[in-house]
């Protein structure tokens, strides 16, 4: 434990959080933690300072990861208050992204599955991408953009090599021809067919997105909470008021 006055060795410091002397070590060395001075024999001299700077990154660490963390503390201490705001900043963005794709994913997918079949199943010894492109309302190099974009994955002929849409192809040329009516972004419409070949069922996809987004509240709390402890230590430094 510590001495009389307010020092701590490296083990105390490292007990609180349960890891190890040498983490610590590592932890000063990357600016997670204050700089430390010595003893005139060249120890290293921790207080509850240090404790509680360790305290405060592993809460930060927890939503906000250990990259972004150890960026974050490290700016704090070396006084670069702007820098640090930056990165917790960014990380709140993130996360402010991810839920906007979620919810364009979901939009779009509620578009597809609301509209109507427009075109009949494809037979079973398939489609060649004239015809696909005459059911779907699009140009033949249309077609070939998307599969370009891997938004598509017509098979290949033996003997001819033509192009060669089943069922599930034409439905996809569907899917890509409707949500590009709808100016949906390439990116999205991508996710939405990685959704419909994964799960298949809408009802799955429709739980899949959502339990997405739970997981999102929840990493979005916990970021939360790491930021609140940040807020408290850079008062607890005199950094804001």
């Amino acid at each position: 434990m510590g001495d009389r006055s307010g020092r701590l060795r490296a083990v105390d410091v490292a007990a609180t959080a349960g890891i190890s002397v040498q983490q610590v070590r590592n932890y000063v060395d990357l600016g997670v933690l204050p700089p430390v001075e010595r003893t005139q024999a060249g120890y290293r001299i921790f207080t509850a300072g240090h404790a509680r700077a360790l305290a405060v990154a592993r809460r930060l660490a927890e939503g906000h990861g250990w990259a972004r963390t150890r960026e974050i503390m490290a700016a704090v201490h070396r006084g670069d208050l702007p820098a640090a705001l930056a990165a917790l900043d960014a990380g709140h963005a993130e996360l402010d992204r991810e839920r906007a794709e979620i919810r364009r994913v979901l939009g779009a997918f509620e578009t597809v599955v609301a509209a109507p079949p427009t075109a009949a199943p494809a037979p079973r010894r398939g489609l060649r991408i004239g015809v696909v492109a005459g059911l779907v309302g699009v140009r033949t190099s249309q077609l070939r953009l998307w599969e370009g974009r891997g938004l598509l994955r017509p098979v290949r002929e033996r003997g001819t090599r033509y192009r060669v849409y089943d069922e599930a192809e034409l439905r996809a040329a569907q899917v890509v021809a409707l949500l590009r009516r709808g100016a949906y972004p390439f990116d999205i419409i991508a996710a939405v067919l990685d959704e419909l070949r994964s799960t298949g069922s809408p009802q799955r996809v429709r739980a899949e997105l959502a339990r997405r987004e739970q997981d999102l509240h929840r990493r979005s709390l916990r970021r939360l909470g790491g930021s609140a402890a940040l807020h408290d230590y850079l008062c607890h430094r005199g950094l804001v008021g």
